[in-house]
């Protein structure tokens, strides 16, 4: 029994020291951390220049990226449009060469025959290069007026044609894929002599 009790308090007593130890090993690394944060704090509040001059030297560095930025993308915007207008000039560089002979040809000939071949052969150029590009004319003349696709420059009076449809075409239009990038100019009827009479009195 003495044994047993002897044994219970060498257990209890290793116990006691073991919490005693952890408690001195924790206890510095605490304190430690508490004297340092107050101490952080007030190096911290305590120095404002520096914290502006870094800032400072922040927004330097933000402001240089975006010049870069903003002179990258002008550089890109300007190279687009130079190869958009590379591409679309190409094809018409074939038809100012046959223009170019049609000129030569008019000076040295007076073959009418021969000169209208070859405007027919740059015509036929033009409408390659059009489609090229996606661009497609349209003609007018004999169809409903219609402001989506017209511009009526005039009316002119037609015992032929009814009112509303157009009679003469100035220019033809042009698409480009479904978008009217240009009407077509016309001239649209008035209706026959005798109806514009009626309306006009």
């Amino acid at each position: 029994m003495k044994n047993d009790k002897d044994k219970e308090k060498a257990v209890q007593d290793n116990e006691n020291t073991s919490a005693n130890e952890v408690k001195e090993e924790t206890a510095p690394e605490t304190e430690k951390n508490e004297d340092k944060a107050p101490e952080a704090e007030e190096k911290k509040s305590a120095d404002p220049a520096a914290e502006l001059a870094a800032l400072q030297e922040k927004y330097i560095y933000l402001q240089a990226e975006y010049q870069n930025y903003r002179k990258r993308m002008a550089k890109e915007i300007a190279d687009s449009r130079r190869f958009a207008v590379e591409d679309t000039v190409q094809p018409f560089m074939t038809v100012y060469d046959f223009l170019a002979m049609a000129e030569t040809a008019a000076n040295q000939s007076d073959n009418v025959e021969a000169i209208r071949q070859g405007l027919i052969m740059i015509i036929g150029e033009y409408r390659k290069a059009f489609d090229e590009l996606g661009l497609k004319p349209f003609d007018a003349k004999g169809e409903k007026f219609d402001p989506e696709l017209h511009d009526a420059v005039a009316r002119e009076v037609s015992d032929e044609i009814p009112e509303g449809v157009v009679v003469k075409q100035w220019n033809c239009g042009f698409k480009l894929g479904e978008k009217v990038i240009r009407p077509a100019r016309v001239v649209v009827s008035s209706g026959a002599a005798a109806e514009e009479e009626k309306k006009e009195e």
